[in-house]
């Protein structure tokens, strides 16, 4: 869902924006570089995700996280307001007003009326993921075939397909991190269409190692979905006649 349906990271983006300006100022006498303190926040972040999951918790700590390395690095002075200050920063990012990347009904409704069943699998805490899906009326396209997991790995992906009873060479995860969408659709056999986006999440920045078993796609519109879908599956019926001739 998240930077597939949905923009997501730009609003983690402006939030970091906002912490770095705070930072420059409390900063100020040190001179520290924005960059630093980014790649700093960006450590405390993927660690958090890692242990943690898609906790709405990891984010903040991740801000605080930095603001007590560089306090301990300049000796600089902490304090309670400070924290609490960041704290709230950090968990506005779930409070911005969502909305849909282009394309996004034309392509859910393409996919729908084409005879695809869709499923939602998305990862986060439930709360917060299921107010962005009631804020876009995903449901009418999903109904219950929705799936939150705050460990999106690749042991939760094999979950849903083994109790979903899927038909990997039928089925296709299609999603932007290469992380916890196009990696764990290969290992379990699907096909994937890997949407490429600009500016993504460093955590989600990882080499494409498993060799697919059946269609693997890079595309760079949502709106491509159903275009690449057909072709591929116009390429399977042709298949047979081909090899008779």
């Amino acid at each position: 869902m998240d930077d597939t349906l949905i923009y997501c990271n730009k609003y983690f983006d402006i939030v970091i924006h906002q912490f770095l300006d705070t930072m420059a100022t409390w900063f100020r006498t040190w001179n520290i570089p924005a960059a630093e303190i980014k790649s700093i926040q960006s450590q405390f972040d993927i660690e958090g995700v890692h242990k943690n999951g898609f906790e709405s918790e990891h984010f903040p700590r991740s801000l605080i996280g930095a603001y007590h390395h560089f306090s301990s690095l300049t000796g600089r002075e902490t304090s309670d307001e400070e924290v609490e200050f960041l704290r709230k920063l950090g968990m506005s990012v779930y409070e911005m007003e969502i909305e849909p990347y282009p394309g996004m009904v034309e392509t859910l409704e393409q996919l729908r009326d084409a005879g695809h069943r869709l499923y939602l699998y998305t990862g986060g805490e439930p709360v917060i993921q299921q107010r962005k899906i009631d804020q876009m009326k995903l449901s009418q396209y999903f109904d219950d075939r929705i799936f939150i997991r705050q460990h999106k790995t690749a042991e939760a992906l094999a979950d849903i397909v083994a109790d979903q009873d899927f038909q990997p060479a039928n089925t296709w995860m299609i999603g932007n991190s290469v992380r916890t969408d196009v990696e764990p659709g290969l290992m379990a056999g699907l096909n994937v269409i890997y949407l490429k986006r600009p500016n993504e999440w460093f955590y989600n920045v990882v080499e494409i190692e498993t060799k697919p078993q059946g269609a693997l796609y890079t595309i760079e519109r949502l709106a491509d979905v159903p275009r690449v879908i057909l072709k591929w599956l116009t390429s399977q019926v042709q298949k047979p006649s081909q090899a008779k001739a």
